[in-house]
């Protein structure tokens, strides 16, 4: 494993853990050359599943794709980073359960959206702003005022 540090391509596993979710592996590294220590997490791919998007595009799942847009919802919000890392996981485990083959895009976006409404509403409504495309502030607001109403 390729240290994220220095670069240097070799590392040593100092521990091994099973994963909150009983579906990954949590492991704890030492770079054999700057010594810095790292985090990596190992977990089973489905590399089969293809997303078929809003324009009827396929395109191969992708789990970093999640991580990227809950970064960037989640953005100086008080949301640890385990958190982020376990809702990815749970969405990704609840995909893999619903679909084989194709999942349609717009499952993984309210996969997301029902998680993320009970982690941080702001992140919530973040989200939802690039996912729901809304076309103007009303549409906004009354997601908003739904928000208030189940809280």
């Amino acid at each position: 494993m390729q240290c994220p540090k220095c670069g240097h391509p070799d590392s040593k596993v100092l521990e091994t853990r099973i994963g909150k979710d009983n579906k990954s592996l949590r492991r704890r590294r030492e770079c054999s050359k700057c010594e810095y220590r790292f985090t990596t997490v190992e977990e089973i791919l489905r590399e089969e599943l293809m997303v078929v998007k809003r324009d009827g595009t396929r395109q191969e799942f992708d789990r970093q794709k999640i991580l990227n847009g809950l970064r960037k919802a989640t953005v100086k919000r008080p949301i640890p980073v385990e958190t982020i890392n376990q809702l990815v996981s749970d969405v990704v485990d609840a995909i893999q359960r619903k679909f084989d083959a194709e999942v349609p895009g717009s499952a993984i976006g309210e996969e997301v959206m029902s998680r993320l409404k009970e982690v941080d509403h702001i992140a919530y409504v973040r989200f939802a702003c690039v996912y729901r495309d809304f076309d103007d502030i009303d549409d906004l607001t009354q997601a908003i005022k739904e928000l208030k109403r189940k809280k």
